[in-house]
């Protein structure tokens, strides 16, 4: 005769697993995290996970839990996160919907980190639109497929890529996409 099993209350559990774990309200605020999550990040209750995740990555993320709140079973996808070091990792995310009835209130996920990343010289000084503009120039894409993409205009994307040239001291596209990879700034597309 199978053994009937009472609702488990495994906060204290998982509080201590050594794998970074966290709930996330609906809205994205972070409403619990583990001691591995906090030793990685800080302790992010109350703020939105936005705060450590790279910027470009954080439309991403934002799709991820809409679709869990939207009926998705899981999610799994890699962003770029900081540690409360301040040093940028690359990190697998997987997380399901926490159910309330039929509803999705919120989420659980896991952080799988990567190792963090090695760059053969000093960052370049880039903003976060600029690293966009970066990535899809590694991707192949055009001046006018990258305004396409980031709803800008044609110079402003041609004021990024020279600002971009200047900083990675290229001379040419080919060569900034060439020094962005060997240097590691090109995230795998």
């Amino acid at each position: 005769m199978p053994q009937k099993h009472s609702s488990i209350e495994l906060t204290s559990t998982l509080k201590k697993v050594k794998v970074p774990s966290f709930v996330a309200a609906s809205d994205g605020t972070v409403t619990w995290g583990n001691d591995a999550a906090e030793k990685m990040f800080g302790d992010l209750r109350r703020r939105p996970f936005a705060t450590v995740v790279a910027p470009e990555d954080v439309p991403l993320v934002q799709r991820q839990l809409r679709r869990k709140l939207e009926g998705a079973p899981f999610t799994d996808y890699e962003v770029d996160v900081f540690t409360a070091d301040g040093r940028r990792r690359r990190a697998e995310i997987s997380s399901v919907p926490i159910e309330n009835g039929d509803d999705c209130h919120a989420v659980f996920g896991v952080v799988l980190p990567g190792k963090p990343r090695e760059r053969a010289s000093p960052a370049p000084k880039l903003t976060p639109r600029q690293d966009q503009v970066l990535q899809l120039l590694g991707e192949g894409a055009s001046t006018d497929q990258i305004a396409a993409m980031l709803h800008l205009s044609k110079e402003t994307v041609r004021n990024h890529i020279r600002h971009i040239l200047r900083a990675l001291g290229a001379h040419s596209r080919l060569e900034a996409v060439a020094l962005a990879h060997r240097g590691g700034l090109l995230r795998d597309a």
